[in-house]
Order: structure tokens, then C-alpha cells, then sequence
């Protein structure tokens, strides 16, 4: 949901209504005609036309043999460079890689984008449970991922307050924090055991673990490292996982310090 007292006075308005027609694409897998867009946009068919036949020209979009259009290509190039440029230094990727082997265990990074806590790479590993949302770029549930919490918890308790009050703290499980008393019980007892960890509490069966990588002043710099785990592992392993995380956040932020 946009903000729209945060409406900037110079808006090119055609620019945001093709990224909204983008939108509306992207969310319907199956895709949709003209007129399905305009309704959903809230746009005059004409316009809608004009907006789909330049997303289709530049490869945004792609319209299939019974009308209906699709999100296109380019869509993929861009991600693929926002995955990039997320990552960092081809060394850090590495890292992440080769923790992921040695360990099985799928390693993610995370720092704040935009003031939101996001995942910014990824290496997965075949003994954690797969989980399809936990990809690069995504923004949602830092009260119920150890990785969201790890970030959290660098932020002034008033800082952390207005966070969870605009983002919300939805329950992805019966496990999962939504008062914001326990949630701070819980960042305190991570910060003295020297790792954050959530158990159940974004997806049943799952744990996750993680530590700060890279502390900074400026909170966008600020990365965290995490693993995610089957719980009953991380019930008996915790001691043994946090000495493996350190270790690779400690080469994660060597290789970050060689980004120009």
C-alpha cells in the first residue's frame, strides 16, 4: 500500500501507472488481457493500451497468442541484477556457497534496504527444509526470521518500535512473537547469548540462526548472517552452528571490505 502523503509533487504520473500495470501483471501468473488491467489499475482501456504496448516494446511484458499478457524477460534481467548487486563481491558469494556445502545448511544475508530489512543473498544447502520465500529481496516477517531479528536489534528501542508498528507483527505460526514486550525479551536474550535464533516461529519445523556480520553507524551498511536449519537439529547443535556462523561472518565481512 503506497503512502500518499508521501506523494512526491514531481510525479510523472505515466511512469507510475505503467509500474502498476507491471504490477498487476507480475501478480497474475496466468495473465491478463487489456481490459482485466484497466479494471484492476483503475485505467481507461485507451491508456492501458498505450501503457502494455510500450512495456511489450521494451521487453517488460510479453503478450501470448489469446491476448492475455505476461510478465517478460526483462523483468529477469533486472532481478538478476539487483541479485548482483546485492551480493557484493564475488567472494562473498563464495562464502555463502561454501559455508552452504560444508555445513548443508542454506545461508542467507541481510541488511536493511530502503530502511527494510531485507535478504540479499542467498546459498542454499540440501539438509535445510526449502523455503521458497526466502529469496533475495524479500522484505516481509523480520520479527519472525532470526536474520530480521539480528538487524532489529541493532536499532534504538524507539527506532525498533516505529519499524514494528509500520510493518506489523503478523503471525506466521502459533510460534511467532506478536507482542512487542516478549519480542524484546527475546532480542535481549540474543544479544547475550552472541546469536539470534527463532525456532518454529516463521515456519513450523524450521529454525534459523543468525549474527551480525558487519556492524556500522550508517544502518544500511549493516549486514547480518543467518542459516536455517530443521528445529530439532538446532535444539541439539546451537552452540556448534553459532562457532560455524561467526566464522563465515567473519570472511563474509572481509569480502565486503573490499567493495568499492
Amino acid at each position: 500500500m503506497r503512502d500518499p502523503l508521501a506523494e512526491p509533487s514531481d510525479l510523472i504520473r505515466s511512469v507510475s501507472r505503467a509500474l502498476r500495470v507491471l504490477e498487476a501483471v507480475g501478480r497474475a501468473p496466468k495473465g491478463l488481457t487489456v481490459k482485466q488491467i484497466a479494471r484492476r489499475c483503475e485505467l481507461t482501456v485507451a491508456t492501458t493500451y498505450h501503457l502494455v504496448r510500450t512495456l511489450a516494446y521494451e521487453g517488460y511484458v510479453i503478450r501470448r497468442e489469446d491476448g492475455t499478457y505476461i510478465v517478460g524477460l526483462e523483468v529477469a534481467d533486472r532481478y538478476r541484477e539487483l541479485v548482483t548487486a546485492f551480493r557484493g563481491p564475488p567472494v562473498v558469494g563464495e562464502s555463502l556457497r561454501r559455508a552452504a556445502v560444508d555445513t548443508g545448511y542454506s545461508h542467507f544475508l541481510g541488511r536493511f534496504v530502503g530502511g527494510q530489512v531485507a535478504i540479499t543473498a542467498v546459498a542454499e544447502g540440501p539438509r535445510s527444509p526449502y523455503l521458497e520465500d526466502l529469496v533475495p529481496g524479500f522484505d516481509e516477517g523480520a520479527h519472525a526470521t532470526a536474520l530480521g531479528k539480528a538487524l532489529l536489534a541493532t536499532l534504538t528501542p524507539e527506532q525498533r518500535f516505529r519499524y514494528l508498528r509500520e510493518y506489523g507483527m503478523r503471525p506466521f505460526t502459533t510460534a511467532t512473537l506478536t507482542a512487542t514486550d516478549t519480542f524484546e525479551a527475546d532480542l535481549t536474550a540474543g544479544d547475550r547469548r552472541g546469536m539470534h535464533l527463532e525456532l518454529g516461529q516463521y515456519r513450523q519445523g524450521v529454525a534459523c540462526a543468525a549474527v551480525l556480520a558487519t556492524p556500522d553507524k550508517d544502518m544500511e551498511r549493516r549486514v547480518v548472517l543467518a542459516c536455517a536449519l530443521p528445529a530439532a537439529e538446532m535444539m541439539t547443535s546451537a552452540r556448534v552452528v553459532r562457532a560455524k556462523l561467526l566464522t563465515v561472518a567473519r570472511a563474509v565481512a572481509d569480502g565486503l571490505a573490499t567493495e568499492v
